[in-house]
Formats: structure tokens, sequence, C-alpha cells
């Protein structure tokens, strides 16, 4: 299933933490209840964004998934702002 989204994040090739670093920063930047699709090429972004998620107050994460491009593997994550 595809979550609707509003806007697109590519990180793709940035490594830990930068994943992260960027999608807080873009996802300040949207309006209460935008949907914030990360496109990263970081295996480890999966478990990051589940621990970020926790933590943080003001998004949910609403699903990830792992699809391939051109013999790539790109991990999309969509996230909400909540507040």
């Amino acid at each position: 299933m595809t979550v609707a989204f509003d806007q697109t994040l590519d990180v793709k090739g940035a490594k830990c933490p930068m994943p992260l670093v960027k999608t807080r920063k873009a996802i300040n930047g949207l309006p209460v209840g935008a949907v914030l699709q990360v496109v990263a090429t970081d295996r480890g972004s999966i478990a990051d964004f589940k621990g970020w998620v926790k933590a943080a107050k003001n998004v949910e994460l609403l699903q990830q998934e792992t699809v391939e491009n051109n013999g790539t593997a790109l991990y999309l994550h969509y996230v909400k702002r909540t507040a």
C-alpha cells in the first residue's frame, strides 16, 4: 500500500545520521498534518526512523517500505507532522 504524501525528501547516498538530520529540518518546515516521503539508500535508516519517532513528539511514522530501483534498494519512509 502506498501512502499519499505532500512532499518528497531525497536523501539517497546519505549515511547515518544525515537522513534523520535532513528529515527533521524538512518536517519542521511542513504544516501540521502534512506527510513527508523520505527516500533513502542507507539500510540503517529503517531502525533509525523507528527510534526517532518514538522519542519525537511532533511526528508519526505512517509506513516504511523497501523497493528496488535499477538494482538499488530504496528505503521509503512516510512521516507525518502531528504538531
